[in-house]
């Protein structure tokens, strides 16, 4: 990744902070983006003191406008791009009958409008580089988790984008990863919206016993060096579930309602 110029989505915190700091680690230039200002200057400072280059550039992925200003900033600082992580999103918590429509709306506007626009905006560099776009994807992409209908919706929909824009570029270069982390220790949780738009507030889930956020971002950045196509992360709740979906989705679907609702205040039981 020496002098690779990577743009990260979602990098103030979790699996983009810490795919900043790998990739950083490893000679990249980075271009982070977040909706938080704040945060981005303090992992800009943090980054800068230890002699990587970095662009920050506060953006609200779910805008059209400020994908396009991401990229147009990275070409205009480091006159290329030569990999686009898709990170940013948020997550969900409630059943379906009980959800207010534009929470579905937004989980869709920030999950899969969000890489569509930073996407579309860095294809051209990408496709001049025959660089990576990276999808960061989840489990809940290969099957439909209960209670997590938008976010699920979401991330197939990225699935369908992702393997489609693979395909219609297999002749020229371009590399197209989608990373599934499976359960990651990470913020996510906790800013999950509840029925009513609300954040979650306190994961419901043990973090202590997930795989790091920095453990992801190492596979990740293993999984970009290698240009897999595919990055199921754990074997139980990862590569398992999804090859068990492929041939047994009735067991599956019994197994993920069964373990959900083991989550304390599930919404179903």
């Amino acid at each position: 990744m020496k002098n690779k110029v990577i743009i990260i989505t979602g990098a103030s915190s979790g699996i983009g902070l810490a795919c900043a700091r790998e990739f950083a680690s490893r000679g990249a230039k980075l271009s982070l983006a977040a909706r938080s200002a704040d945060k981005l200057q303090e992992i800009e400072k943090e980054l800068t003191n230890a002699g990587h280059e970095v662009l920050v550039t506060p953006t609200d992925v779910s805008k059209e406008e400020d994908c396009k200003n991401l990229a147009d900033q990275t070409v205009s600082r480091f006159g290329k791009i030569d990999i686009l992580v898709n990170n940013a999103g948020i997550s969900m918590r409630a059943l379906f009958k009980d959800l207010d429509l534009n929470i579905l709306k937004q989980l869709m506007d920030v999950n899969f409008w969000g890489a569509v626009y930073c996407t579309k905006y860095a294809l051209p560099y990408l496709l001049e580089a025959k660089g990576s776009v990276v999808g960061v994807s989840s489990i809940a992409g290969f099957i439909g988790l209960p209670g997590r209908t938008g976010y699920s919706a979401s991330k197939f929909a990225m699935h369908g984008f992702l393997q489609t824009l693979r395909t219609e570029n297999l002749k020229k270069g371009l590399h197209v990863l989608i990373a599934a982390p499976g359960f990651t220790a990470s913020n996510v949780r906790k800013s999950a919206l509840t029925a009513n738009g609300s954040q979650q507030g306190e994961t419901p889930r043990a973090e202590d016993k997930m795989m790091s956020a920095e453990e992801v971002a190492r596979h990740i950045a293993k999984a970009i060096k290698k240009r897999k196509r595919t990055l199921i992360l754990t074997f139980k709740e990862g590569k398992l579930t999804v090859f068990l979906s492929k041939w047994w989705p009735s067991l599956i679907e019994k197994l993920s309602y069964n373990h959900m609702a083991k989550e304390p205040d599930s919404p179903f039981k």
